[in-house]
């Protein structure tokens, strides 16, 4: 058997100590050379064994998706009696389009614990789940029922469901800090520990271009949008501690608005070269990287990045036809 065979077969199956010795049996090889390699084998396959999931509320740059490590799970959009799935054949014009025209208000619904268990079905020894507020949708309870069917079904598994308390580009970030944890080689309850510490330590902000979907689902009269949008007020939003939404502020026009939101987030920011600045927008490029210029101009951030919406994140509460969700942990 060679070394190749053997690299082979060690991605297949877990050793015990014993198992070590058919390499030196099989190619004459020390024993230290064999113990040697299968541990640096083993050590590289388990830093694979992990599996973050995330509702497809939460966008997932070009390079995650390109990532076996991740899976977006996708929610189901209803406007009328249009049915959208959220996944990479949603058509944001049309759906956007559709949204405009309806006098409804358009409606998801969450992935079923089955979907999220058949995602827990894996080679992966970890899995993390990512879902947007349970303030706002049923996605995180779906995702702890489903991890309980897998449990009784399959057997032991480490699984952990994050409530993340946002959503959309929030949700992004919390992923994006489980895999860096992960490379780092921290244990499963240890990364758990820090990750539910790095959600307490988000903000997360947002600017409504128009507040139609708020009033359509009857958050807001008809009255109130109506002065709203007679003098161009654009309200300010944020996410409390449990995932709720508040009102920040409000400006008159986009662009005073999105200058409130980056100021106030960039002033109750502590050690900026530390965090990552992301921006999430729904159907507005141009604003958006108009707003990651100022905040590179004016913070001195890790990292500053842009990402658009997924379909889901247009009907929460969070966000409308055109949106922003500015979140920095």
């Amino acid at each position: 058997m060679t070394i190749r065979t053997i690299y082979k077969v060690i991605l297949k199956v877990k050793y015990t100590k014993e198992e070590y010795y058919i390499v030196v049996r099989d190619t004459g090889r020390s024993r230290s050379f064999a113990e040697n390699y299968c541990m640096a084998q083993i050590f590289r396959r388990k830093n694979m064994s992990y599996k973050i999931v995330v509702d497809s509320c939460g966008e997932l740059p070009k390079e995650l998706k390109k990532d076996g490590h991740f899976e977006s799970v996708p929610l189901e959009i209803y406007v009328d009696d249009y049915h959208i799935v959220d996944d990479a054949g949603f058509d944001q014009a049309e759906f956007l389009k559709r949204v405009r025209e309806s006098p409804n208000c358009p409606k998801s619904s969450c992935p079923s614990p089955e979907r999220y268990m058949e995602s827990y079905d894996c080679e992966a020894e970890r899995v993390y789940t990512v879902t947007l507020s349970a303030q706002l949708s049923g996605s995180y309870n779906s995702a702890q029922l489903g991890k309980k069917l897998y449990l009784e079904e399959k057997g032991e598994k480490q699984i952990h469901v994050f409530n993340s308390k946002s959503a959309s580009v929030g949700q992004t970030l919390i992923a994006i800090k489980i895999q860096e944890f992960e490379k780092k080689g921290l244990g499963f309850q240890e990364i758990v520990e820090r990750v539910e510490a790095f959600i307490t330590e988000m903000n997360t902000s947002f600017v409504l271009e128009t507040l139609e979907t708020l009033r359509k689902n009857g958050r807001l009269s008809n009255l109130k949008a109506f002065v709203a949008g007679a003098l161009n007020i654009k309200p300010v939003m944020g996410a409390t501690e449990e995932g709720t939404i508040c009102q920040l502020g409000q400006a008159r026009g986009m662009v005073r608005a999105i200058d409130k939101m980056v100021n106030d987030l960039i002033e109750k920011t502590k050690n900026p070269q530390d965090k990552i600045f992301a921006i999430s927008h729904c159907n507005a490029p141009g604003r958006a990287q108009e707003a990651a210029n100022k905040v590179r101009s004016l913070g001195n951030f890790k990292e500053v990045f842009v990402l658009d919406t997924a379909g889901s994140a247009v009907c929460t509460p969070v966000t409308a036809e055109l949106s922003w969700q500015c979140k920095l942990p």
